[in-house]
């Protein structure tokens, strides 16, 4: 297996630091508002990722954390009349409740920064008596030109750097790109009590304080969104390894590419957020995942409503596929199981989504083929549900789809096959306008009728 770590920008063969065990760390949410699909992208990227480690063999613990105190979320409650705890308690109750609907798999540990005080409030500490930080007025910033090898990530020098730099007003840094570790409390903001004053965690001290208690110092994997690269991941490397000793801090560093409308990144300061809730209730989640699933990881994705419809029929093809040739047992006719060999060969190249989705398709096509010349494709329709669900894949419709009434529906198929048969077609054909009143359509094929919910 080979993975591509932003930190050398080449493909490197994939060795955990600990023989079968993977530790992941993935950047979370800052629950100002409701997820969007761009966090759905991200999400969905990591999700098969682990989900093909852990098929691989792999004991993968995966921790992500939540920002849940920052001065977004501050100004949004202001905005609101409510405590930023009331508006991150409900917007992180609809994430979780979307990554769910999304079927990804939950963290094995999901820290808020207003839970990691004590260790956040430690690491601070640690740095500033290795003499990496300092304080200035109750905030704590961390040296950065202490370290020769910042910006190794970014691939930036600090002159690179400074000259994009800007200080916020009130600001009393040594250097233009020394970063916050501890904020000074401003009235009526949530503060915790530090040696150096009142105040709150900068933004990127979490995640190395959440990643060394929950991981330890070093771990296999970090991702995250290229636009985390600078300053955030960059950041955590010079704080870990500073604090630690322990270098790297991160063996594989794995971005995934942004979503964008049009020409623009998808993000709340631009305001052209699609949430996911938006998206589930005219899609099905298995047709967001190929969307995503159908482009590399790595590589940036246009949303539009012409692609999200195209992955809908993809994933009613696959649903189809299982649908009307999976009921009986027995032996394929012919050898599928070079489409295993596919996928697991995509996969193993930096994690090739969209070639391992192009072999489920392949196969599903097959299967198709063969089940109409007669074989019996039951051992196919299990390769195709056990590698699809290494994607996380359902291969279910929406969540309106029909639920507890398939049985009833499948009765009434037979009972309209019986009637083909007797040459009573009216009747017939009364059950499938019925069944079209009720958002059930019907496509009669060679090897019978399958039925599918329709969209609303």
């Amino acid at each position: 297996m080979k993975v591509t770590s932003t930190l050398s920008g080449k493909k490197e063969e994939f060795i955990p630091i600990t023989d079968g065990e993977v530790k992941m760390y993935v950047c979370g949410i800052t629950p100002q508002s409701e997820a969007h699909i761009g966090h759905a992208m991200s999400y969905i990227n990591f999700d098969a990722i682990r989900r093909y480690l852990e098929y691989r063999g792999y004991k993968v613990r995966h921790i992500q954390n939540i920002t849940d105190i920052e001065d977004k979320i501050i100004n949004k409650a202001a905005v609101l009349g409510i405590t930023p705890g009331e508006l991150v308690a409900k917007n992180i109750a609809v994430f979780i409740a979307d990554m769910d609907a999304l079927n990804i798999l939950r963290p094995h540990e999901y820290p808020r920064a207003t839970e990691e005080i004590p260790q956040i409030i430690e690491m601070v500490r640690g740095l500033v008596e290795k003499g990496l930080a300092y304080s200035i007025c109750g905030s704590v910033y961390f040296r950065v030109t202490r370290l020769p090898d910042y910006g190794k990530l970014a691939r930036r020098t600090l002159d690179q750097m400074i000259a994009g730099a800007r200080i916020e007003p009130g600001e009393e840094k040594e250097h233009p790109m020394d970063f916050v570790l501890w904020k000074a409390a401003k009235p009526s903001e949530p503060a915790w009590e530090s040696p150096w004053g009142s105040g709150r965690p900068g933004w990127h001290i979490e995640c190395s304080a959440m990643s060394l208690r929950y991981l330890g110092a070093q771990i296999d994997i970090h991702g995250g969104g290229q636009d985390l690269i600078f300053p955030h991941h960059e950041n955590e490397i010079a704080q870990s390894e500073s604090y630690t000793g322990q270098k790297p801090f991160v063996k594989y560093w794995l971005h995934n590419g942004l979503l964008r409308l049009g020409e623009e990144k998808m993000s709340k300061s631009l305001g052209n957020i699609v949430s996911i809730k938006d998206i589930l209730s005219k899609y099905s989640a298995d047709a967001l995942r190929l969307f995503v699933l159908s482009s590399h990881y790595r590589s940036p994705l246009t949303f539009s409503a012409e692609a999200l419809d195209g992955a809908e029929k993809g994933a009613e093809r696959l649903r189809q596929a299982l649908q009307a040739g999976c009921d009986s047992q027995g032996m394929t006719g012919g050898d599928l199981y070079n489409y295993h060999g596919r996928f697991i060969e995509a996969m193993d190249d930096d994690f090739n989504a969209p070639q391992a989705v192009a072999a489920l398709f392949d196969l599903a096509r097959d299967l198709n083929r063969l089940r109409d010349e007669g074989y019996n494709t039951a051992m196919g329709c299990e390769l195709l549900r056990e590698l699809g669900g290494v994607l996380g894949l359902t291969f279910q419709g929406m969540a309106t789809d029909v639920g507890g009434a398939e049985p009833f529906i499948k009765l009434l198929l037979d009972t309209r096959r019986e009637l083909r048969v007797a040459k009573q077609y009216a009747l017939a054909d009364d059950i499938r306008h019925r069944l079209e009143e009720l958002g059930i359509a019907l496509e009669d094929g060679p090897s019978g009728t399958i039925w599918k919910a329709r969209l609303s």
